[in-house]
């Protein structure tokens, strides 16, 4: 049964609690001429306990990381600890107000400070920008910088990016945004970035390569050292399209690895709100020589002179009592310039400084290899199965793995037919035909969070689909059965717009 709405639940004279009459003098109220009539915003009339009701039922309809298993590849659903939000509803935090000045808010900047410095740390970069508001903007953000250190050396021939085909969507879509041109690479038997195509690509006119390692095959790229060597060699410049960190934090950092750039997806890899839970927060590390081209403001250290007196120790050292530091905002001196109002979702920012520090430096690596493991695991479950043809099965994968759902004996099933089927089984969908270079791609990333008991159930749960269909089809074909909505025409939805309910 679908949940009808407040209006359609509406009755006539009912109301919830009634406020005492008022013990102040009532305020004027503005011109007729601005008041709308009686009848103009007909709000629905309802008690307390049926509004209550109503979003609880409708709670109970959504698929949600607190209930059920996300392993969507490429977009890491993974559980945000709620030690996470109980931080960032701290009064100190939370009652902040962007327009406070510095000296009203050294606790926060402390926190913005420490946690450039940790990502900086973390990714092997020099320079940390917080400010990004997503991580697709943090990609607009870091080739705007590619592109302002070629202009302000005078080389403005370099117009072209290099994207592998096996990057995320957003790198073509920023590449255009920020006024470049995109030129698509093809990947090896492997999975890796062609290097004889790279090569012949690699000119005077490339700004740079947009990588993503691990890439969306869940793949590392075996050859990581040898593609960024060869891009600078031809006076390119690297972006790391950091959204599969959480594949490598702890254990590599791409700045070791020949990088020059790279946003964080802070949901992706240290458990801040993704999606309709967000705002989220895309920040953006550089190299040394890429640093004066940040978006401003940061968190930057200001010495402050000794304003009591001196005094000399036993040794005759000179000691200022009140010599210190404060923390100031700073914009770099050939800043790209304000990628977003104020300085970043603080919130989100807050949330991620405590799940770092709440596993520490030995805690991180822990991510990778459990979320590698992970991946690993289903992996091999499906392959003894035999049912899902997997894409470079041969390699090991890393933190996701592309099956494929062309299933033997069932020619007329695809890939959105089982992933309906597994929403029978209290499992949200991978992701689906994505990477576009694998042909009915389901992309599985259970995170490191998953427990072996949850990733059993859900490699059972497929298992026993594709026993489905090969012998009853039309299950997975009217599927899904349980959900509030059943199948839906996707392209006439896409189509034939409702926008409300009249």
């Amino acid at each position: 049964m679908i949940e009808p709405t407040v209006y359609e639940l509406s009755s006539p004279g009912r109301h919830g609690p009634r406020l005492p009459a008022l013990d102040v003098p009532l305020a004027p109220l503005p011109d007729a001429a601005l008041l709308r009539p009686a009848d103009a915003l007909p709000l629905p009339e309802l008690s307390e306990l049926d509004v209550v009701r109503h979003f609880v039922r409708l709670s109970h309809l959504n698929m949600s990381i607190d209930t059920n298993f996300y392993p969507l590849g490429s977009c890491t659903m993974k559980y945000n600890p709620k030690v996470n939000e109980k931080v960032a509803g701290l009064p100190g935090f939370a009652q902040l107000h962007p327009l406070q000045d510095a000296e009203m808010t050294q606790g926060a900047l402390q926190l913005l400070f420490e946690l450039q410095i940790i990502l900086a740390e973390i990714s092997g970069f020099d320079a940390v920008t917080l400010q990004p508001a997503a991580g697709a903007q943090g990609e607009l953000t870091g080739v705007l910088i590619m592109r302002q250190y070629h202009l302000d050396r005078g080389d403005v021939k370099r117009t072209k990016i290099l994207v592998p085909d096996s990057a995320h969507g957003t790198n073509p879509a920023t590449t255009t945004m920020a006024g470049l041109q995109v030129v698509e690479l093809p990947s090896d038997s492997r999975g890796n970035v062609d290097l004889d195509a790279l090569k012949a690509a690699l000119d005077d006119t490339v700004a740079g390569l947009m990588l993503t390692n691990p890439n969306t095959l869940g793949l590392f790229e075996e050859h990581v050292v040898e593609v960024t060597r060869l891009v600078h060699e031809a006076g390119g410049l690297v972006y790391g399209d950091g959204a599969n960190l959480n594949a490598i934090v702890g254990v590599a950092r791409p700045g070791d690895l020949g990088f020059d750039v790279m946003h964080f997806n802070l949901h992706k890899t240290f458990s801040t709100p993704h999606g309709g839970g967000g705002p989220g927060a895309g920040p953006v590390a550089v190299v040394e020589k890429l640093a004066p081209f940040l978006p401003g403001p940061l968190v930057a250290v200001e010495k402050v002179e000794a304003q009591g007196p001196h005094y000399h120790d036993e040794d005759d050292h000179h000691h200022d009592e009140h010599d210190g530091y404060r923390l100031v905002w700073h914009t770099p001196s050939k800043s790209i310039g304000r990628m977003k109002s104020y300085y970043g979702n603080f919130g989100v920012l807050v949330r991620a400084y405590t799940y770092i520090r709440m596993h520490g430096a030995e805690g991180l690596p822990r991510i990778a290899e459990n979320a590698v493991l992970n991946a690993n695991y289903i992996k091999a479950r499906l392959e003894a199965d035999g049912s899902y043809p997997i894409a470079y099965g041969e390699r090991t994968c890393m933190h996701e793995f592309v099956a494929q759902g062309i299933l033997e004996g069932a020619p007329d099933v695809h890939t959105m037919d089982i992933a309906k089927r597994l929403m029978d089984y209290n499992f949200h969908p991978p992701t689906v035909y994505f990477p576009l270079i694998v042909k009915e791609a389901l992309m599985v990333e259970p995170t490191e969070t998953e427990s072996k008991e949850t990733l059993d159930a859900f490699a059972d749960a497929l298992i026993q689909i594709a026993k489905e269909a090969r012998e009853q089809p039309a299950l997975l074909k009217d599927a899904p059965h349980t959900a509030p909505m059943k199948r839906l025409d996707e392209v006439r939805a896409a189509r034939e717009l409702v926008l409300c309910r009249c």
